[in-house]
């Protein structure tokens, strides 16, 4: 039996079916909270539930907390040490932190030459002023976010201080990006094992100024010219991650990546495309693991009270 363990949310749609595919494939299923996982440095093991997770063959991934924020920097890090120890992972925690944070993203994308929104980060209110005067509209995002929670959108003109004030009371960094004109969509360009899987597209609804599916926002198929596939490809590739979903707007003036995900994609591919991306993933997975022959053959009891068997 080979004996990968789900990283994610237990009750999370996406969690759920990376987890339910797993034990459709292995025959065993291990959903694992990161907010239950104890790590003993001194033995180098980590526990679940009882479940020490340095026996098992892999982990996947999926989710490492409800909402974005600094702490989940932790949860990864536990996870990176044991990866440093030999615990294979999909994707590496270490190339995933490079995602995480927005600014981080941001600067390995901009030191790639990848074309993005311009771009604007500061702590200080005067000069936050003067990007929005610059850009007539911008779009103020949080470092830490998904789906568009907590984004604002300030225009230059009357109370575009208090705004900015308002908005610089709750964050310390302020990451300002000129809001531009898109044709009212955006796509998700969706990688697996750094090879283009497919491409959706995120069409807003009247009324909303962001397309994400937060606020209305609708999945649609979408084929993409090669040259936002190129753009996309070069973007993931800066990261390494195994499973990614690349943002990326057309515009004028050509395509702009917004950022680089390592948990989206899996939802708007069934919806847009009719993809199971857990069955992909999973069967990738697999084939990543038979190729390092890192499956040993044990008895089915080595991991008693670890998971389900579903076999």
């Amino acid at each position: 039996m080979t004996r990968i363990g789900v990283v994610g949310i237990k009750g999370s749609w996406s969690s759920e079916k990376l987890a339910d595919a797993v034990a459709e494939m292995t025959g065993f299923r291990l959903l694992i909270g990161m907010d239950e996982v104890s790590l003993d440095f001194e033995s180098g093991r980590a526990f679940f539930q009882g479940c020490d997770l340095t026996e098992l063959d892999a982990l996947i991934i999926k989710k490492i907390g409800l909402t974005y924020s600094p702490s989940l920097l932790d949860r990864l890090e536990v996870l990176r040490y044991l990866n440093s120890r030999g615990l294979p992972m999909f994707s590496k925690p270490g190339n995933i932190i490079g995602v995480l944070n927005r600014l981080s993203c941001t600067v390995t994308l901009q030191s790639a030459g990848i074309p993005m929104p311009p771009t604007t980060i500061t702590e200080d209110v005067t000069e936050a002023l003067k990007a929005v005067s610059e850009y007539g509209e911008a779009v103020f995002k949080p470092l830490y976010t998904s789906k568009a929670r907590g984004m604002v959108v300030i225009k230059s003109g009357y109370g575009t201080k208090e705004a900015i004030e308002s908005y610089r009371s709750e964050y310390s960094s302020m990451y300002i990006q000129k809001k531009i004109d898109i044709p009212g969509k955006d796509l998700g360009v969706v990688f697996l094992g750094g090879e283009y899987l497919t491409t959706y597209a995120r069409c807003r609804v009247p009324g909303s100024w962001t397309t994400t599916t937060f606020f209305g926002g609708q999945y649609e198929p979408y084929d993409p010219p090669p040259a936002i596939i190129d753009l996309a490809g070069r973007a993931q590739s800066c990261f390494g991650l195994d499973f990614t979903c690349v943002d990326v707007a057309e515009t004028g003036a050509g395509p702009v990546v917004f950022e680089v995900s390592a948990f989206g994609g899996f939802r708007g591919l069934e919806k847009a495309q009719g993809i199971d991306a857990a069955e992909k993933y999973v069967t990738y997975v697999l084939a990543r693991l038979a190729s390092w022959k890192k499956i040993p053959s044990q008895p089915l009891t080595s991991l008693a009270g670890c998971g389900q068997r579903t076999r």
